[in-house]
Parts: C-alpha cells; structure tokens; sequence
C-alpha cells in the first residue's frame, strides 16, 4: 500500500508559479519534502486542467513550461472511466443529502478530483490525501487537508 499526495488546483497553482514568492516558495519545497516523509505526490489530471486553462487564457506560457516539467518530475494521474463513474455517483449522492459542492450545470472539478482519490483507495489499496488549500467541499468524500498540514 502506497501513501499518495493528490495535488489540488491550489497547491498545484503555487507549485508551478515561475515567480518566486515566499508561499510558492514555501508550497515546493513541502512537495520536495514529501518523499523523504514516505508519500507519493501525484498531478490529478482535473487539477492539471483546472490550472492549465488559466495559463492559456491569460497567455503564461512560463507556467505552462513550469506545470509540463513538474507532470514529468512527479507521477500523473489520467483520468480513467472508473473515476468518472465514481464522480457521477459522488455528485448524485451530495445532491441527494442536499450538499451540493458546484451549480448543477458545472462540471465540478472537486467530484472529479475526490473520484480520482477514491479509486485509488478502493481499487488500488492506497492510503490518499488530497492536498488542497480549501477542505470544504473535498472533505465531503475524502481524506483532503491543508497542504501545509500533511
């Protein structure tokens, strides 16, 4: 059984930010330490789009070089028709439980992203944690924490 870091669009975002702030920073050299600390760190394919179609838009290519260098340093999740099944039915059962987590006409990235966790634990065996830099709605499904606290 392996212990697997998923990276949100969050903590991914800082991660591949080519300026230098104190929080990017601060946010790499976590990610550089989660090997020795025994996890995996993984790129989410949502996580990577969710971070990628910003870059595009606004035109950053430096961030686009910075996010494809870090999907070949670290493992990278694809999305696969299992996690999307399991999205559907994450999505169907907060509606049913009346906790929405996006508009209804959203794709809900978060859903994708806790599908992805999901299938590894139940499929794989794998202990997973969703690095993030907002909980709420991931908790609803999944092991997600703070990333400065894994």
């Amino acid at each position: 059984m392996s212990k697997i870091v998923l990276l949100d669009s969050g903590p991914l975002g800082m991660v591949t930010n080519p300026k230098a702030t104190p929080i990017s920073l601060e946010c790499r050299n976590w990610l550089e330490s989660l090997k020795s600390r025994g996890y995996k760190a993984m790129v989410p394919e949502i996580a990577d789009y969710e971070i990628r179609r910003e870059l595009i838009r606004a035109g950053k290519l430096a961030g686009i070089r910075k996010l494809d260098a870090l999907k070949t340093a670290i493992a990278y999740l694809p999305i696969t028709t299992e996690a999307m099944l399991k999205a559907a039915e994450l999505w169907a059962r907060a509606r049913q439980q009346g906790r929405p987590t996006a508009d209804p006409k959203e794709i809900d990235g978060d859903v994708i992203l806790a599908a992805q966790a999901t299938v590894l634990t139940e499929i794989e065996g794998d202990e997973v944690i969703v690095a993030t830099t907002n909980v709420g709605h991931l908790s609803l499904f999944v092991d997600a924490r703070e990333w400065r606290l894994i």
